[in-house]
């Protein structure tokens, strides 16, 4: 009872440096999957203090504090099942992992009967950043990997499963789940499917590549929603600059990175949640990917780019931006 107790009080004095810590994986690992082109959607969160006194009474651990590892967690949730090995290698690359990967993706027999459980990937690793606890040891963070699909399953299923063993489901029941397991896989294969078609249609056309890369690129500053309907018609006229440039894609990556602290002086002094645009409405461009292009443009071939703005495009559009960037049209 005391060792819960003692655990219990030193979760509430350090649980803002769990909060934090668990903000700073899940930044690390926005940029790197951003940059390793994995579409996905990446959550964090701290434990809440009740489910961790919870936790540490259910378990009966003798350790609470040491025992009950996802005090810190972070959720990648990506478009398909092709891309939770890639999201693992991130997650590997760049974190130091704690112990080895624990792979659920298959269903587990026991005793001639599966368990009832969704196909996910669970990593634990030290989190980013130099915070320590009260020991002076870096806090861990629990990385869970899974599909879109996966995550609905899960979602839906949540309340049942933790609160009874998957003996105790009753069988209609169960079996209903299974389905939704199965399910669940063929979403997944039927989704990588159809973007790996999609990508090599005839009618991907090079303006929507050249949007994914600068989405990919824009959200390692941000993961704000943006209107793709403007990004297409801002597109199609940038896309005139770029009929000499073979390697774009590269070039763009290259210069993002080069004026990675300008871009993000930029984006927070004019962006999405900066105090200008939420007032203002102001410099909408900033708000969208396809504002790394035209930082580049401006930045390496302003007079062709205004060239081909101004008969199709707002040229106040152009101008703020030309004025984020602190070039003179």
């Amino acid at each position: 009872m005391s060792a819960v107790n003692d655990a219990f009080h030193r979760y509430q004095s350090e649980l803002p440096d769990i909060r934090k810590a668990a903000q700073l994986t899940a930044a690390l690992l926005r940029r790197k999957t951003a940059r390793a082109h994995i579409t996905c959607e990446i959550t964090h969160r701290a434990k809440e203090i009740g489910s961790f006194v919870t936790k540490a009474y259910h378990k009966d651990y003798a350790d609470p504090w040491n025992q009950i590892s996802d005090k810190a967690g972070v959720r990648i949730t990506v478009q398909h099942h092709g891309f939770l090995d890639k999201a693992l290698e991130v997650v590997k690359g760049n974190l130091t992992l704690v112990a080895d990967p624990q792979d659920y993706r298959e269903r587990e027999d026991i005793e001639g009967q599966y368990t009832l459980q969704y196909p996910r990937l669970h990593v634990q690793t030290l989190a980013a950043g130099d915070l320590r606890d009260g020991d002076g040891r870096p806090y861990e963070c629990e990385i869970q990997i899974r599909t879109e699909a996966t995550d609905l399953w899960a979602r839906m299923s949540h309340r049942l499963l933790y609160k009874t063993s998957s003996t105790d489901v009753p069988r209609d029941v169960s079996r209903s789940l299974y389905r939704l397991i199965a399910l669940v896989e063929l979403y997944d294969l039927e989704v990588e499917r159809g973007v790996d078609v999609l990508e090599k249609h005839p009618d991907f056309t090079r303006t929507n590549r050249l949007l994914d890369e600068a989405e990919f690129l824009y959200r390692t500053f941000t993961e704000h929603d943006h209107r793709r309907d403007l990004s297409e018609d801002v597109l199609d006229v940038l896309i005139g600059t770029l009929e000499h440039e073979s390697d774009y894609a590269n070039k763009l990556a290259q210069f993002t990175e080069q004026h990675r602290q300008q871009l993000e002086d930029a984006y927070r002094e004019y962006g999405p949640t900066s105090k200008l645009f939420l007032t203002h409405g102001r410099y909408i461009l900033a708000s969208q990917p396809e504002s790394l292009i035209i930082f580049e443009r401006l930045s390496t071939a302003k007079m062709l780019l205004r060239g081909v703005w101004d008969d199709e495009l707002p040229k106040t559009m152009l101008s703020d931006m030309a004025e984020i960037w602190s070039v003179h049209l």
